[in-house]
């Protein structure tokens, strides 16, 4: 009589490929929620940089505030806690991501084409920050 099925060997190696696979599927997974966090906070930025490029535009300065730049004192949602507009129109989104704590501060630079935004400044770890806003 011949026995069928899986022999315990056979079933201690498909359990040892599945643990390799989820200590390398995890962290990577983690890292791209976090990701997509930040991803969220530069789009709350994204309305300070139309309010500033619209301030710049009327008055032909950069806004040294969010009340100057026509925006709410405090903004803030899920993963951001605060957007600010400082000195020469610098935007600063502080995330309020659970054990990812930081800033990002978006430069903008005026030209005769426009305005330009650098968002390589602050605090947050590079590993977390989309691609165009590493250091």
């Amino acid at each position: 009589m011949k026995n069928k099925g899986f022999t315990i060997i056979e079933l201690m190696i498909a359990v040892a490929i599945i643990g390799v696979l989820a200590a390398i599927a995890i962290p990577a997974y983690q890292n791209y929620v976090a990701r997509a966090r930040v991803s969220e906070a530069l789009t709350f930025a994204s309305q300070a940089k139309t309010s500033v490029a619209e301030y710049y535009q009327s008055q032909g300065s950069l806004p040294t505030s969010n009340t100057q730049a026509g925006l709410a004192t405090s903004v803030s949602g899920t993963n951001v806690s605060a957007v600010s507009v400082g000195s020469n129109g610098a935007i600063t989104v502080t995330t309020s991501i659970p054990n990812i704590a930081g800033t990002i501060v978006l430069l903008p630079t005026t030209s005769t084409s426009g305005i330009t935004w650098d968002c390589t400044g602050g605090s947050l770890d590079n590993q977390y920050r989309p691609s165009n806003c590493k250091s």
